[in-house]
């Protein structure tokens, strides 16, 4: 009898054994084609069944077959039982499968399923082996006598990572497995490489990171964080939908990369013979469309940050920015609370996650807190009560908080929030009231010209999204667009600049605007319970090899 679990254990054979394996795959792919079974010329084949589906299938039909059968009792001998009670047992037992097994076979559920096989037992005339599909795995009971003995010689030769297309019918095995009786097996892909065996031979993250292909065969685990990704942007986009929200798309190479605070990508338009920008948020040409009348736009997609990497950063990332007419930051408050505790629910099932050992509830209100609150809960120091840039900078002196000359007031203070209150916001918090230093895009406050309508939800310690009332004043803007000109030249390589077509849709007229942006690729680990980003990324930036 031979076994094979998930790759033919080679994990510690001698490099040149290795190669003689790949070698041996090789040579079975050319036998097959010389017999004219190549398999790489087959274009389709036509599935009626993913894995796990086939097996709710046949379990629901097995219900309402057995729904008034009675099932003998059959007592189980004792240990010490004689060898004549023993085998009336198991003879009673099969007695009893055969019955339930003919009242199923004659309602037979016929499928076609596709996939990687990943287990393989040979015994003489019968087989079992295990398929991979998009949605699980499903044993498949494969012998001469349902496939043939020439399609039988054939699936014996064949190796973990095959993929196959599989016709056949569903049962359930005596030992209470539901598997696919096998009644015809076509070889889709024969594959050339050995498959790492999951225990021990991809659990290296660099690697799985790099292929990570083989990552999502070998690890399902892997393969459901996608797929829950996936459903989160699919329901982000049904909430938005509800909501009134158009989907739009706007330009990813720009002259001018504004809308946050990071260095750009350059790269150079052939074309145009001019250099251009990645874009590092999706914030200017939205607005933009306010401008135009389109009241309620959104954009999921990828913007780009020439900053560090490390497992809440990736230079690429996947950003959702959002922008609501005749609406404020509360507005935005409201929409963030409800679409938050609306993708607990129709994600994870429930308003309560857990994320590693804590316990996040999106079901209760979330926390709202200025950000002199905050400092002032958490460092014990009220700005509110300091007088001035040079107060604000011998506090952060006393408090050993490192700053630059060029830091006002409101940098201070956000150097302080950073140090003191970021990592004890565990649970849902909004922090609001920004200085204005920090937001150059945002409306002043009525109440206080040095802060402005701004907030930031952190959960788990993390910025999960920033909010504003948008600055619609065109004059303000050009001012404080002058300022981060003056910080660029003073050394601040993530300034923005002056944006004069940018200028120039204000002064037709922006209304009053609530806007926001939330970090997809968080909210994915926040959701998933994952502990780098470069888990939620199916290609991460990774450092080349050579």
């Amino acid at each position: 009898m031979a076994d094979e679990n998930v790759q033919q254990n080679v994990n510690n054979a001698p490099q040149e054994d290795v190669g003689q394996l790949l070698k041996v795959r090789r040579q079975k792919l050319a036998d097959l084609q010389a017999a004219g079974k190549d398999p790489f010329v087959i274009t389709k084949f036509d599935q009626n069944y993913h894995t796990v589906d086939a097996v709710k299938a046949y379990e629901e039909q097995e219900r309402e077959i057995l729904k008034d059968y009675v099932e003998p009792v059959i007592d189980k001998p004792a240990d010490d039982a004689d060898n004549d009670t023993v085998a009336a047992y198991r003879a009673a037992v099969k007695e009893a499968y055969n019955t339930r097994r003919a009242l199923l076979d004659a309602h037979p559920i016929e499928v076609k399923i596709a996939g990687r096989m990943l287990f393989k037992r040979v015994m003489g005339k019968a087989s079992f082996a295990n398929i991979q599909d998009l949605k699980g795995r499903i044993q498949i009971y494969v012998s001469k006598d349902g496939i043939g003995e020439e399609s039988y010689a054939d699936f014996k030769k064949s190796d973990i990572g095959d993929i196959f297309g599989v016709e056949g019918y569903v049962f359930r095995t005596m030992t209470g497995e539901v598997s696919v009786h096998a009644t015809a097996m076509t070889l889709l892909s024969k594959s050339l490489q050995i498959l790492p065996e999951k225990f021990h031979g991809l659990t290296d993250t660099d690697t799985r990171y790099r292929q990570r292909y083989t990552d999502l065969i070998v690890n399902p685990e892997v393969r459901d964080t996608f797929v829950k990704r996936s459903k989160i942007i699919k329901e982000i986009r049904n909430f938005l939908d509800g909501r009134g929200f158009m989907e739009v798309e706007t330009p990813m190479l720009v002259s001018n990369a504004g809308g946050a605070a990071a260095r750009p990508f350059e790269t150079h338009y052939n074309a145009l013979d001019e250099d251009v920008k990645l874009r590092i948020s999706l914030e200017l040409y939205l607005k933009r469309l306010i401008v135009g009348g389109l009241e309620r736009v959104y954009e999921i997609g990828r913007v780009f940050r020439n900053e560090g990497v490390d497992t809440r950063h990736n230079p690429e990332f996947t950003l959702m920015e959002l922008y609501q007419a005749y609406t404020d930051y509360y507005g935005m408050m409201e929409l963030t609370e409800s679409m938050f505790k609306y993708l607990a629910e129709k994600v994870c099932g429930t308003s309560i996650i857990k994320y590693g050992d804590i316990e996040i509830d999106f079901g209760k209100p979330f926390e709202r807190l200025t950000m002199n609150e905050a400092i002032k809960k958490y460092a014990g120091i009220d700005f509110d009560t300091v007088d001035g840039d040079d107060a604000a900078k011998a506090l952060a002196k006393e408090h050993h908080i490192e700053f630059e000359d060029r830091h006002k007031k409101g940098d201070i203070i956000n150097l302080f929030f950073e140090e003191y209150c970021e990592k004890n916001l565990i649970q849902p918090t909004f922090i609001m009231d920004h200085p204005i230093e920090i937001s150059p895009l945002t409306k002043k406050k009525p109440t206080d010209p040095t802060k402005v309508e701004r907030f930031e939800l952190f959960i788990n310690t993390w910025e999960m999204c920033n909010a504003y009332s948008e600055l619609n004043d065109p004059i303000d803007q050009r001012e404080r667009f002058a300022a981060q000109d003056a910080a660029f030249a003073a050394g601040d390589e993530e300034a923005n600049h002056t944006d004069e077509d940018f200028l120039n849709a204000l002064e037709i007229g922006m209304p009053p605007t609530g806007g926001i942006g939330y970090g997809i690729d968080r909210l994915v680990m926040l959701l998933t319970d994952s502990p780098s980003i470069r888990d939620v990324l199916l290609f991460p930036t990774m450092r080349p090899l050579d």
